[in-house]
């Protein structure tokens, strides 16, 4: 009865964020005119990335989700935030750039991740086949030290996934609060009463990677109890 109740519990920490990050973006995204006068996601980033003498960082539109690729240096809007006059892409649009401006100034938390990031995707690749191997390394070696080795080596490599996804944290904070916030407020872009909805959005933009971190912690705590073991 015990692990049924930490089994809801941990499911409702990882599933609930990311629900209620959705409930907050879908709310938004209607009226789906209101900035039609000021104009599109992907034209408020065009102008911002100009601003701040971005010139050279692109606006591209992605099926992929909203996010910032500092490797081809491109703010990225799903289609309706690309095209979208609504309060939603309008305050993405902010968020994303707020990446960028980390990105061009050289924000060493921002670097750290993308370093971070790296490392974790090779990292993952290789935790992912050691754990798959190390029983079949027990059975041919039948020496129990082996095995654990394996298990071990693969447990820290998918600790460097879940490095990333607490670093990412703060990053995301800071692109909504330290950003895009002060942008939007100090350049007046919003309607009237908006900014508090915007505050709403921007807290959902910077809680997207919340469980992911979350799962990712869970899986790692998973599997070093079954390392003890």
């Amino acid at each position: 009865m015990l692990w049924v109740i930490i089994f809801i519990i941990a499911a409702a920490c990882v599933f609930l964020p990311g629900l209620w990050v959705r409930h907050v973006m879908r709310k938004y995204s209607s009226p789906t005119d209101r900035y039609r006068e000021q104009g599109s996601g992907a034209e408020l980033a065009r102008h911002l990335l100009d601003r701040f003498q971005l010139g050279h960082v692109k606006v591209e539109e992605t099926p992929a989700g909203d996010h910032y690729d500092p490797t081809d240096k491109a703010v990225r809007l799903t289609p309706d935030n690309f095209d979208g006059h609504s309060l939603t892409a309008i305050t993405i649009a902010a968020h994303e750039v707020g990446h960028a401006i980390q990105h061009e100034r050289g924000e060493p938390l921002f670097l750290t991740r993308q370093k971070l990031a790296k490392a974790a995707y090779v990292g993952e690749r290789i935790a992912g086949i050691l754990l798959v191997a190390a029983p079949a390394i027990f059975v041919l070696t039948r020496v129990p030290q082996a095995s654990a080795l394996t298990l071990l080596i693969g447990v820290f490599s998918m600790a460097l996934g879940t490095l990333v996804h607490l670093v990412t944290l703060p990053v995301e904070f800071d692109a909504s609060y330290g950003k895009a916030l002060p942008i939007l407020r100090e350049g007046e872009y919003l309607h009237d009463g908006d900014l508090e909805h915007a505050q709403r959005l921007l807290k959902a933009a910077a809680l997207t990677y919340v469980a992911g971190s979350l799962a990712s912690l869970l899986n790692l705590g998973r599997w070093i109890a079954v390392f003890r073991r």
